[in-house]
């Protein structure tokens, strides 16, 4: 049977806003083919259904912020956000076949999502570990080429004091001249 909605659709409707996945009013109502006010009364005649953590109205500065990826939303007095909780219960407030349907196909975007975000995690934190031993190795070979540098100045002080073309003793067997 083929997806009632692409989920790669659904996933392009999710958005982390105060650090939660949600869906907005208009994409839900989108999905479910009815219209955002039709939606958001049925939210309001159960509003029991719907505590703050499942749901919850955006203040103008994240209506702007957003609307500079949802660029209908400019203009929007009043937008809802919806937790994946919310979504859930949105399904039974509507009551009908598309919106069971749809509500599956987000639930799975939801689990994709998870599985991606901590798979990324796993895959940051191995950036990090190989991250250190880059950190250490760079130490340690900065140290090699201080003390190559250390030893090559050395070297060049020993042979510039001992083999100086300045007229200093010169070394060997021969002997000296005195001065009368």
């Amino acid at each position: 049977m083929a997806d009632i909605v692409p989920l790669i659709h659904i996933e392009n409707k999710i958005y982390i806003i105060r650090g939660e996945k949600v869906m907005l009013d208009r994409d839900l109502a989108e999905l479910y083919m009815v219209d955002t006010r039709t939606l958001n009364q049925a939210v309001k005649r159960n509003a029991d259904r719907f505590p703050g953590d499942f749901m919850f109205a955006l203040s103008r500065e994240e209506i702007l912020s957003i609307s500079q990826i949802v660029t209908s939303l400019k203009f929007s007095k009043n937008v809802n956000a919806f937790s994946e909780q919310g979504v859930a219960m949105l399904s039974g407030v509507l009551n009908s076949p598309r919106a069971v349907a749809v509500n599956i196909q987000i639930m799975r975007a939801f689990v994709r999502l998870r599985k991606v975000i901590s798979e990324n995690k796993d895959f940051q934190k191995a950036i990090q570990v190989i991250e250190r031993r880059l950190d250490v190795h760079d130490r340690q070979i900065q140290l090699a080429f201080a003390s190559l540098k250390s030893l090559f100045q050395s070297t060049e002080a020993i042979s510039q004091k001992h083999y100086s073309p300045g007229g200093e003793k010169k070394m060997g067997f021969g002997k000296e001249k005195k001065n009368h």
